[in-house]
């Protein structure tokens, strides 16, 4: 009897070596260390232009990372500042995830859209590095492969945006604009919702001057892409809207420059708000003004930032603007250019 329960216990003992070994041996195929992907590109020096915009400038060409086991494998490229290690990237997932060689293929736009998002300056050629980065699962570490160096000269791709609303009865044809000087998908420009202050303040913005396709309120600070709900103001102010079309985020400041003076129906007592002009980057107003009486600009309702001036040139916290004589004047104030004039009208 005793001799037969040692053999079982022996036999028990061996099938748990066995199994220890076949565990060890799977686990020993889960972490063979992959390689790396590996990243050629076409051309190493682009000078893109508008007159190639749909043509495709750059072919970056992968082969793919080696995992030691059939997985399926995200590869995304990284573009980045030379020098930043990578601190700040433009990521690009690609579509194939398979194994062995593949291409990707850039327009003049889309490689582009990737150096304006990276905030190069237009015009000059700035060095960008490039990597793959290759991943299987959150549990399994990423792999880098080789980085390539690019010297790209990108342009200026001025685009706008428009902001029909209750504010200007929503008129798409005259709806204001928001514009992204470099075509970056970050918009910004002044919109007064003081026009029509006893108005519902809602508006949407919509990416052309039609009612296809909009942004709406997507949440407090959030944009929604034809989304069912308008957006809304905080008040009838002016304010410079920043929408980020990239991570669909939308941004209000409070920026109202008024007209203020002895020289104005309000005297000293009170501001006369300005229009902004987003094409111009005027304020102006048309205003009746008092002779031999004096003006002055200032921000916000506020004399914490003020401007006069002299001969059309403002000066900071300077002196009272005289006016000439008793008129209707078109009243322009330019705080980028520091210039204003008073015409007559």
């Amino acid at each position: 009897m005793k001799r037969v329960i040692l053999n079982i216990f022996l036999l028990n003992m061996i099938a748990m070596l066995l199994f220890s070994c076949q565990k060890d041996e799977t686990m020993a195929v889960v972490s063979t260390t992959p390689t790396s992907a590996v990243l050629a590109a076409s051309k190493t020096t682009l000078v893109l232009t508008k007159a190639t915009l749909a043509d495709t400038v750059q072919t970056f060409s992968i082969t793919a990372s080696d995992f030691g086991f059939k997985a399926g494998t995200t590869n995304t490229l990284e573009f980045a500042v030379k020098g930043t290690n990578f601190a700040t990237v433009q990521s690009r997932t690609l579509t194939s995830t398979g194994a062995g060689t593949f291409t990707k293929k850039y327009t003049t736009k889309e490689l582009n859209d990737i150096m304006l998002a990276l905030n190069l300056t237009t015009g000059v050629a700035s060095d960008v590095e490039v990597r793959i980065v290759s991943k299987i699962s959150d549990k399994v570490s990423t792999v880098n492969s080789n980085v390539v160096s690019l010297k790209v000269t990108p342009f200026a791709l001025v685009a706008f945006i428009y902001v029909p609303g209750d504010y200007q009865g929503w008129n798409m044809a005259t709806a204001d604009s928001l514009m992204s000087p470099t075509g970056n998908g970050v918009y910004s420009g002044i919109i007064d919702f003081s026009v029509k202050p006893t108005g519902s303040l809602e508006y949407l913005i919509t990416p052309a001057k039609s009612w296809s396709n909009k942004y709406a309120n997507g949440g407090t600070g959030l944009l929604l892409y034809n989304g069912p709900n308008n957006l809304k103001a905080a008040a009838a102010n002016s304010y410079k809207i920043t929408a980020n079309l990239n991570a669909n985020t939308i941004t209000y400041d409070l920026l109202s420059y008024g007209i203020i003076g002895d020289a104005t129906p309000t005297g000293w007592g009170s501001d006369t708000n300005m229009k902004f002009n987003n094409g111009t980057e005027d304020w102006s107003i048309t205003i009746a003004l008092l002779g031999g009486k004096n003006i002055k600009f200032r921000l916000n309702d506020d004399w914490g930032t003020s401007y006069g001036g002299a001969s059309g040139t403002l000066t900071f916290n300077g002196a009272n603007i005289p006016v000439p004589s008793d008129g209707t004047y078109k009243v322009t104030f330019n705080i980028t250019k520091g210039t204003f004039s008073l015409v007559k009208q």
